[in-house]
């Protein structure tokens, strides 16, 4: 049926759109750039910064845009003198008790208040603070608080009870003393909070960002005593570019890995690889399960966000999990035994950086159980104070800031090749970063191991996309497999909830924390939306396409790593390095 089509005004211009569109799309038609601060796409609009106001004539007060619809035969001015008083007062009463650090923020010049405060003209600091400092919560190790800069525009909120449906914060308090809180107001860390990030990426201001572990990541990088290797998730190549001012999903996956080499670090190599490994004992644990009639659905455990969740949320369920740890702490145990033993390093001595989509990666290369290497070396008579697989996990957003901090154009420089042999991948591995990507990449090797011919129809289409719950059909073996892949943990629960209940009709399930998988995480540049998310997955598909290898079983690099040193997948020395247990905790 067709949308019966309204006409306003705005700002002199006659205006035609469909009844129910909402106010702000219609005055962003009409040419007019509405501001709000707390107004986000996917959001329910509350209304609360109060910038977006509008004069409809005839009205006895200002309308906020983005609670409001547009109205047939309204004459509408978004930029009148009352307009601009208010919208000026609003961000004036909010700057009154905002801190004055922005040259040492780490959201200065991506601020959304610093911006609107030069939009607004704003030149001094007109009225007196009226809320008592608040301290800030370290609690977590991804996630920094500053409720200090809070504005209270409630996105943080909101994405966390709607997108991911956790509710770790919420409002407390009332009058001046309202403020953003988890539970008791106990800090995030004794929260239902899982660390995923997705409020620093909606936060308008610092108030909320990822734990900055940069400065030491340069200590380390100026040790003669050190030697740093580094490694690259999948869909950091798909979005560091944005983070560095080029367009949304520019590849850069040569250039990133010349900006690193400039950054001083001694090897440069790529998660990919371990991705490829992940798939390699994933998919033979997964054939292991249904062949012997092990605990199924499986569900991928690549995810530290989802991780933290099902530990959290869903405990009786973790015997569905795959026992394999995610690709970043593969690497890092392989690159501290293998690869150290190979090029004559300490392991002690030998730092590994990884740089992540995620802020809960920051928790993962914490967790008490991921010191394989050390325990590996310990069994060879190598003693040594305990350390960690991985030492340091940085954001997308910390090595951008490195990286302007070293004065590197990264548009400029050329393309370079990953170290091998802990650099060498398929295009299986690149397509992590979407969601889908995981189990697309283990549907190409699972197959062709079990019926002995590649998938028909190499890119499994039904796996991608950004709807919420997305299942397929395989055969295996000469029976029907039913596999689906869910995003952000509101659509977890949906699937969780099934198996809880013994209704779940798949046998592998892949879950990612975040909106479009990696490509959508918390460590991710600022504001995403769908347009974002799918122009960052779009450029790792357009890399696996380019590739020659496109299948993980395939990378030499992988079978030379099992021959020479783990032996099989799923054998004595891949459980010990490449798979873990995961435990029931309470908030």
């Amino acid at each position: 049926m067709d949308q019966k089509m309204i006409t306003m005004t705005i700002d002199g211009r006659e205006v035609s759109c469909a009844e129910g569109t909402g106010l702000l799309e219609a005055c962003a038609a009409a040419g007019a750039d509405i501001p709000t601060l707390c107004h986000l796409e996917g959001l329910t609009p509350s209304a609360s910064c109060g910038l977006c106001v509008v004069e409809v004539e005839g009205g006895k007060a200002l309308t906020r845009a983005c609670v409001s619809k547009a109205v047939q035969g309204w004459r509408i001015q978004t930029a009148s003198p009352r307009v601009m008083a208010s919208r000026r007062m609003a961000v004036e009463l909010l700057l009154a008790n905002h801190p004055t650090d922005c040259l040492a923020c780490a959201r200065n010049g991506a601020c959304e208040l610093q911006s609107m405060a030069e939009r607004m003209g704003i030149r001094e600091r007109r009225f007196a603070r009226t809320r008592k400092i608040q301290a800030k919560d370290l609690s977590t190790e991804g996630i920094a608080r500053d409720n200090d800069k809070c504005i209270l525009c409630g996105r943080c909120v909101s994405v966390c009870a709607e997108i991911q449906g956790v509710s770790a914060i919420q409002f407390a308090g009332r009058g001046i003393r309202t403020h953003v809180a988890a539970f008791m107001d106990r800090g995030l860390a004794t929260s239902a909070c899982v660390q995923c990030g997705q409020c620093s990426v909606v936060c308008p201001t610092g108030a909320i960002t990822e734990k900055d572990e940069s400065r030491e990541v340069w200590k380390d990088l100026r040790s003669p005593a050190k030697t740093l290797v580094v490694q690259t998730a999948p869909a950091i190549r798909a979005s560091l570019g944005e983070a560095l001012g080029m367009p949304t999903g520019s590849l850069v996956t040569g250039k990133m890995v010349a900006a690193l080499r400039r950054l001083g670090f001694d090897r440069v190599f790529d998660t990919q690889f371990a991705a490829d490994l992940t798939i390699m004992e994933e998919g033979s644990e997964l054939i292991q399960r249904i062949t012997t009639g092990g605990t199924l659905p499986m569900i991928t455990s690549c995810s530290p966000g989802w991780i933290n969740f099902i530990e959290g949320h869903y405990p009786s369920l973790l015997p569905h999990l795959s026992s394999c740890k995610s690709p970043q702490q593969m690497f890092g145990a392989v690159a501290k035994t293998f690869y150290a033993q190979a090029a004559g390093l300490d392991p002690a001595a030998t730092g590994v950086v990884s740089i992540m989509p995620c802020t809960a990666k920051k928790r993962e290369s914490q967790r008490p159980e991921m010191r394989s290497a050390w325990a590996w070396w310990k069994d060879k008579g190598r003693e040594a104070a305990p350390y960690f697989d991985v030492d340091w996990a940085l954001t997308t957003r910390e090595l951008a800031r490195m990286i302007k901090e070293a004065g590197i154009d990264i548009a400029s420089l050329p393309e370079e090749a990953f170290d091998d042999p802990l650099g060498r991948s398929t295009g299986a591995a690149t397509i992590f970063g979407a969601t889908g990507g995981v189990m697309e990449a283990a549907l190409r090797t699972v197959y062709e191991l079990v019926e002995g011919r590649p998938l028909p129809g190499l890119e499994f289409q039904a796996v991608r996309g950004l709807a919420g719950i997305k299942e397929a059909t395989v055969v295996l073996g000469g029976k029907d497999v039913r596999v689906a892949v869910a995003h952000t943990l509101k659509n977890a629960r949906i699937v969780l909830d099934e198996i809880a209940a013994g209704s779940s009709p798949y046998a592998f399930i892949e879950i990612m924390t975040c909106p479009g998988g990696c490509v959508g995480g918390g460590g991710q540049p600022l504001l995403p939306n769908d347009a974002k998310r799918l122009a960052r997955g779009g450029a790792v598909y357009v890399e696996d396409r380019r590739l020659d290898l496109r299948k993980s079983h395939d990378n030499p690099a992988i079978a030379e790593l099992y021959s020479s040193f783990l032996g099989k997948p799923l054998g004595h020395e891949s459980h010990r390095l490449l798979h873990t247990s995961y435990t029931a905790r309470s908030f």
